[in-house]
């Protein structure tokens, strides 16, 4: 045993008989089975923390920026799109309902337009106007369809209603931007766009309410009696339930801006500066004005929606 390990061990460069796995092993040199080669490792734990050193951190003043630029006083075109994004991301069920994609699209448009002229003071105005008509639109819907009377696509209003309800209302707008006859016409522009949204909500109004409740509707040339939802047919019913709906718009473009205005000063005088409320900054009670500006459209639009219902 002793005289074996002394003897020295010489490798070959020619095959060996013994060495079945390994293809013309050469001296010197050791080669491994396919199936047995090292594997480099993978590296999942760093991973993670590679995505995460990617990812940029989020700016904390990024909020308050965002803030300040929808509060823009006068509103700018940035502004004016940032709002109307936002109140479309939030309000997308209500415009679903009453509205076709492209008609939202046209939508957007108007809103954007309004918000740059006349501030949230007029977006309101027509975020009240469209929920109102809407909800005018949806009430006896199946009796509309079956008396063949009804708006098409379920009351959803197209690109063609929604510009040629806010055409007048958009030149307005336009004329109040660009300063149009300066600050003598400023507030002619803005009572221009109250009246304009005022008469097109009066005539939806009339026109649905009459051919859902109007017992006889005449032809206004004539008198003559016509069927429900013959072109210039009126109403009783709907006559009354278009001037109250003028009226109540017309009432809302005054009021909704200073009750809002109203809540904002209960907020500042009531909790800002209190002791618990250092958070309420002033850019924080601003956001609390339009909520309840935006909150008191909707709430309107259900209490309607449910009173007409039943």
């Amino acid at each position: 045993m002793a005289t074996f390990l002394s003897t020295p061990i010489i490798l070959s460069s020619k095959p060996s008989s013994f060495l079945l796995n390994f293809r013309n092993p050469t001296s010197k040199t050791l080669f491994l089975p396919s199936n047995s080669r090292p594997k480099t490792p993978i590296l999942k734990k760093r991973m993670p923390t590679q995505i995460q050193a990617s990812t940029p951190d989020l700016d904390p003043g990024l909020l308050q920026q965002a803030v300040q630029l929808v509060q823009s006083s006068p509103p700018t075109w940035h502004s004016a799109l940032l709002s109307n994004a936002v109140i479309f991301l939030l309000g997308s069920p209500i415009l679903v309902s009453g509205l076709s994609l492209s008609g939202i699209a046209a939508a957007f448009l108007l809103g954007t337009l309004t918000w740059r002229a006349f501030g949230p003071s007029g977006f309101l105005l027509v975020a009240t106007y469209f929920v109102i008509g809407t909800a005018a639109t949806k009430v006896k819907m199946a009796q509309k369809e079956a008396q063949g009377v009804a708006e098409k696509r379920e009351g959803r209003r197209g690109p063609g209603s929604v510009i040629g309800s806010s055409a007048a209302g958009c030149v307005c707008a336009l004329l109040s931007i660009y300063g149009i006859g300066g600050e003598a016409f400023a507030r002619l522009w803005g009572l221009g766009f109250v009246a304009s949204f005022s008469t097109k909500l009066s005539d939806t109004v009339s026109s649905e309410i009459g051919k859902a409740y109007g017992k006889t509707t005449y032809l206004v040339t004539t008198f003559k009696i016509v069927p429900r939802g013959t072109e210039g047919a009126v109403s009783v019913e709907g006559t009354l339930a278009g001037v109250l709906a003028s009226i109540l718009l017309a009432s809302i473009g005054c009021l909704m801006g200073q009750i809002a205005n109203v809540g904002e000063s209960i907020i500042g005088a009531a909790l800002q500066e209190k002791e618990g409320f250092r958070w309420l900054n002033n850019d924080i009670v601003n956001v609390i004005n339009i909520s309840m500006g935006s909150i008191l459209a909707v709430l309107m639009q259900q209490l309607i929606l449910q009173s007409w219902r039943t």
